[in-house]
């Protein structure tokens, strides 16, 4: 923060910093349904559930020896040729998910900074406002035992 002198109530901090948004619901509100259907096809793809499935077609020619051109055309061909552009997009829309969250981290830390120095210039202040109140009361005391030593 440039000058923290200038924020010296919580109405000024409030006024300075915007309420901080949910990176998620932002992430979603930016979403296209393609996008939408992309990163569903790159969470499934990328489960267990989508390994097994795979694991499966490998073994099919194994048991059955007339399945070779079947399983090697949908290996190759639909899983080469159409899922690695749906992954890539998808990893590109979780990366962004990534960046949004990014963001709202540091937002997040700028805000906070800004409220610790705004708590620390309060206390500074209570601290020269408990100086002065100590002071004029050693200074009453002070005037009290010299009154009681005169008499």
């Amino acid at each position: 923060m440039d000058n923290p002198e200038k924020i010296t109530t919580i109405k000024e901090l409030r006024k300075t910093s915007a309420p901080i948004k949910n990176p998620n619901a932002v992430h979603r509100s930016r979403m296209s349904k393609l996008d939408e259907a992309a990163l569903f096809v790159t969470n499934k793809v990328g489960s267990m559930g989508f390994f097994f499935v795979c694991v499966i077609l490998v073994t099919i020619p194994l048991i059955f020896t007339q399945a070779i051109s079947i399983v090697q055309y949908i290996s190759s061909g639909i899983l080469q040729l159409i899922l690695l552009p749906l992954i890539i997009i998808g990893q590109n829309l979780q990366g962004r998910h990534a960046e949004i969250r990014a963001q709202h981290d540091f937002d997040t830390n700028v805000k906070a900074e800004k409220e610790i120095e705004t708590i620390l210039l309060h206390l500074e202040k209570q601290d020269k406002i408990m100086l002065e109140i100590l002071q004029r009361i050693e200074k009453i005391e002070r005037s009290k035992t010299s009154l009681t030593r005169r008499k």
